[in-house]
C-alpha cells in the first residue's frame, strides 16, 4: 500500500520544511489576532448571504485563505507532535473576557483545541471549508454551502485564540528564563 505523506506547506512557498510553531509565528508576524477573527467573520457573514459579496480585494482575501491553510497545517503539526506545552495550573478563576470561545480547560491546554478539531474533521475537510467559504463570500451565488459550516468556523477560531495563546505563553516563558 502507498504510504500517503501530506503537505503541511502552503503551495506558493519553495523552500525548507518548517515547524509548527514557525508556521504559527510566520502566520501572526503578518495577521493580527483580532482582525483575523474579524476577517473570518466577514467572509463567514459574506458566505452565507445570498445576494451580497465581500467588498474587498480578492487579493487580500486569497493571501488570508493561504495563510489560515497554512496556520490550520501548524496546528495538525504540533497536535501530532504532542509535545508537553506549558499547562496553566494556576487555581484561580479565569476572566471570560480572556478566554474568548476557549473553554477554561482548553485556556490552560491549547492543545485540547487541536486535538479535537482534528478528532472531528480532517484537514481536508478544513480546507474544503476555507476554499468554500472564500468561493461563496466573493459572489452573489443560487446555492448555498452544502454542508454545515458552522462547526469548522468555530473549529477556526478556537485554532486561532489556541495558536496565539501557545506563542504567548512561548514567549513569557523565554523571558522568565
Amino acid at each position: 500500500m502507498k504510504k500517503i505523506q501530506t503537505d503541511f506547506d502552503t503551495r506558493f512557498r519553495a523552500g525548507k520544511k518548517r515547524s509548527g510553531l514557525q508556521l504559527m509565528e510566520t502566520f501572526f508576524q503578518f495577521n493580527e489576532l483580532d482582525v483575523s477573527k474579524e476577517k473570518l467573520s466577514n467572509i463567514m457573514n459574506y458566505a452565507v448571504k445570498r445576494n451580497s459579496w465581500i467588498n474587498e480585494d480578492p487579493a487580500v482575501i486569497f493571501q488570508f485563505h493561504q495563510s489560515m491553510r497554512s496556520l490550520i497545517r501548524a496546528g495538525y503539526l504540533i497536535m501530532l507532535k504532542e509535545k508537553k506545552w506549558t499547562v496553566d495550573t494556576r487555581p484561580e478563576k479565569i476572566s471570560p473576557w480572556v478566554l474568548g470561545l476557549l473553554s477554561e480547560k482548553e485556556y490552560r491546554n491549547p492543545l485540547l483545541v487541536f486535538k479535537k478539531a482534528f478528532r472531528e474533521y480532517t484537514l481536508k475537510e478544513f480546507d474544503y471549508f476555507m476554499s468554500g467559504i472564500v468561493y461563496f463570500s466573493m459572489g452573489v451565488y443560487e446555492n448555498m454551502p452544502e454542508r454545515n459550516i458552522v462547526m469548522p468556523y468555530i473549529h477556526t477560531v478556537k485554532m486561532l485564540d489556541a495558536a496565539h495563546l501557545i506563542l504567548q505563553r512561548r514567549r513569557e516563558k523565554k523571558t522568565a528564563d
